[in-house]
């Protein structure tokens, strides 16, 4: 059903359960769909009859925005006499994961030694990556130091056109820049929220037409430094990787 992703990111999967267990399987779908579809476009639904899976259900959107919308709206809504029990799913769908890798094969019985072999390689390859990054960090501190010099003023040149010029050291507001129109308040709080210190959002549009930016208040700069850590180049649907930096 599934490929691992941390517990508490955010992702387009939903976990449904507390679902009436004498609805037929078919009609549950479908109704579902139905239910959930207004919130944003569905690429699967996933339930089961079986003893394990009784109750239970699985709603993949398109993208995180929509998934969002849906839990906050349909959370302890009556459906089937039962109050609907949502939350973010503990792992990515496959259906997300053939969405974003048109060559992703989910881990069967068959193939899964392989797939796990080719997990390994993969962290092993990026932690020797990061070994030698920081080789090189240690051999170049000279350009290094150049380098964050030129970033930072690339940084203050795309934040002059909104009137918030990012700063290099940790503040207790945040800037969201990157975000897509359907991101609001409530949904950039969801992903906030999650941090200790989170306090409020504020999201506005920007001049170019469908792309909107936010500033997301903490209690300290400590515990914003935690969220930005966590949530820059943050997905929230496919080719928009949110930006954050202080301001």
């Amino acid at each position: 059903m599934s490929t691992s992703t941390p517990a508490s990111q955010p992702n387009p999967t939903l976990y449904i359960n507390n679902l009436n267990d004498q609805v037929n399987k078919d009609e549950l779908k479908t109704q579902l769909y139905a239910l959930f579809t207004t919130y944003g476009k569905i690429i699967d639904v996933v339930a089961s009859k079986s003893k394990r899976m009784r109750g239970q259900a699985f709603l993949v959107f398109a993208d995180l925005a929509g998934a969002t919308t849906a839990m906050r709206a349909c959370d302890g809504m009556l459906f089937y006499d039962k109050p609907l029990h949502i939350a973010y799913a503990k792992s990515k769908s496959y259906a997300t994961s053939r969405k974003e890798d048109p060559s992703f094969v989910p881990p069967t019985s068959v193939n899964a030694s392989a797939f796990l072999r080719d997990k390994k390689r993969q962290r092993e390859e990026a932690a020797e990556e990061e070994r030698n990054a920081k080789r090189d960090k240690a051999d170049n501190d000279d350009d290094e130091e150049m380098e964050i010099e030129d970033d930072e003023d690339q940084q203050q040149q795309n934040a002059a056109a909104s009137g918030e010029v990012p700063v290099p050291y940790p503040t207790a507001r945040l800037l969201c820049t990157n975000l897509p129109q359907e991101v609001s308040d409530g949904v950039l709080s969801v992903l906030f929220q999650q941090y200790h210190g989170f306090k409020s959002t504020k999201v506005v549009p920007t001049e170019v037409p469908n792309v909107k930016k936010a500033q997301v208040f903490f209690d300290s700069p400590q515990l914003a430094a935690v969220a930005k850590e966590g949530l820059h180049g943050f997905t929230l649907k496919k080719d928009w990787l949110m930006a954050v930096q202080y301001i």
